[in-house]
């Protein structure tokens, strides 16, 4: 497998952007540096307005791969060794140079930059580091950088890039042990698990040493996750091990953050056949243990052929990853815990429903729930209710009962809502709270937005192109 010479700088552009479209651990940037007299760029929230496609993955960042060679062989991935495909590579300052001339253009806010390992782990890591000094040095650029980690690099190499990246990177890739060496026989969990637990330690000690707390801000809903654990097929990942940061980078200049937009990770699901159950206690591990800022889920396009893998053609779980997206954020922002929405005995989430709706079939001897006198606790979990109506429910019935159009007003979505409360002691409608019966309501409501994700035109997983039609010389 050699790296093909003499291609233009849009050739390699055109390939290296194309081999980066599966990569979906980007989204907002989470920083809040403003712009500095004689540097390009910033990234403050205002500075950083992503775009999404349909299938939310983001657009307006510069994302490519530094290189599509690899050594190792994955077979879920299109750039693993084994398959025939051209390989190519763009050098530091060609990156340096793409991204700032896109940048002048206004067609990206930042970079996201990964990598297939190229001859070892070190000399990749070696090279990303390498744009990383050019870009903030030589080329003065200010903006938002999100930079993918390689396992099996130096801690010194990884710390030099969290220095001068604003996110970093750990792809988990699959959740237990046994899927991860049936499928990436080169890789482990424990080897993907160690710069995940330097990257946090660095972190919280950067934290603790300009006085903050050791621990990322985030919502009470994921500080309130308690004794989570790996759930795999006989396999337990994310024991901690201990980090102890080289003395070089502990006498760092503070002025400078250590990745300061946190670190995040992803997961392939549909793959292997791993439960909701599975994948959202390994998700709820990663955020108490590794302190993370997202867990991100990959519906598995079928590319390779392979007995282990799905055949081709087989339509990848895209319902199913929206529904794990949706699941993460009650995880995060709701207050729920794993073990509240699925379990061993029913682990995975009727795909036809939100995953909060799917709980509240399930417990319906909760509801329905007085409006006017429940906790906010209790508000948030009802379907329709989310964080800013919950909190302007508390605060308006201070002055005064409320009324299912006083609810509307308030941003509650009535059509899932009303199944599950009630106003002064009276239901929106006369509905029997009966599962099957609101389920079979809930489902027909749902039925459009389903049938939309399923069916994403040209099953969009190709990442909205910003370069068809520029012209560009090497």
């Amino acid at each position: 497998m050699e790296i093909r010479t003499g291609l233009t700088l849009q050739e390699k552009l055109r390939i290296l952007a194309d081999a980066a479209k599966y990569d979906v651990a980007c989204t907002s940037s989470g920083a809040d540096r403003r712009g500095r007299e004689g540097y390009l760029g910033n990234s403050v929230a205002a500075g950083i307005c992503h775009s999404f496609a349909s299938d939310g993955r983001c657009i307006s960042l510069l994302k490519i791969l530094l290189t599509n060679h690899c050594i190792y062989d994955c077979k879920y991935c299109l750039n693993r060794v084994s398959n025939d495909t051209v390989r190519t590579a763009f050098t530091p300052r060609e990156v340096c140079e793409l991204t700032i001339e896109f940048y002048k253009r206004n067609y990206i806010e930042g970079l996201f930059l990964s990598s297939g390992v190229w001859k070892n782990p070190t000399h990749t890591m070696e090279r990303i580091c390498e744009v990383l000094y050019l870009l903030r040095n030589e080329y003065r650029f200010n903006g938002y950088i999100h930079v993918k980690a390689i396992p099996g690099a130096p801690d010194d190499l990884l710390a030099a890039a969290g220095y001068m990246a604003d996110r970093m990177s750990v792809n988990l890739e699959l959740p237990t042990g046994e899927s991860l060496k049936k499928l990436a026989p080169n890789k482990t969990h424990r080897a993907i698990l160690r710069p995940m637990r330097m990257v946090s330690d660095t972190i919280a000690e950067h934290r603790l040493a300009i006085g903050k707390s050791a621990q990322m801000e985030r919502s009470a809903s994921t500080r309130r996750l308690r004794g989570g654990i790996f759930a795999g097929a006989g396999s337990r990942i994310g024991e901690r091990e201990s980090f102890s940061l080289p003395a070089e980078l502990r006498r760092r200049d503070l002025q400078r953050p250590f990745v300061p937009a946190g670190q995040s990770t992803q997961m392939i699901i549909g793959a292997t056949p791993e439960t909701d159950y599975h994948l959202l206690k390994t998700t709820q591990h990663l955020y108490q243990t590794y302190d993370l800022k997202r867990v991100f889920f990959s519906a598995y396009v079928p590319l390779n052929e392979d007995s282990d893998l799905p055949a081709i053609g087989t339509p990848p779980p895209l319902l199913r990853e929206h529904r794990l997206y949706q699941a993460d954020w009650l995880l995060r922002f709701y207050g729920f815990h794993v073990d509240e929405l699925l379990s061993e005995e029913r682990p995975d989430f009727n795909e036809l429903l939100d995953p909060k709706c799917d709980w509240a079939l399930r417990h319906l001897e909760l509801f329905p729930v007085e409006i006017n006198t429940a906790d906010y606790g209790m508000i948030l979990r009802i379907p329709g209710v989310g964080p800013k109506s919950a909190l302007r429910i508390v605060q308006a019935r201070k002055y005064g009962k409320l009324d299912f159009p006083h609810l509307k007003k308030m941003g509650v979505v009535l059509k899932r809502a009303h199944y599950f409360i009630t106003c002064d002691g009276r239901m929106m409608y006369a509905t029997p709270i009966e599962e099957r019966y609101i389920a079979r309501q809930l489902i027909g409501t749902n039925e459009k937005e389903n049938w939309q994700i399923r069916h994403r035109e040209e099953r969009n997983f190709r990442q909205m192109s910003l370069f068809e039609d520029l012209q560009m010389q090497a």
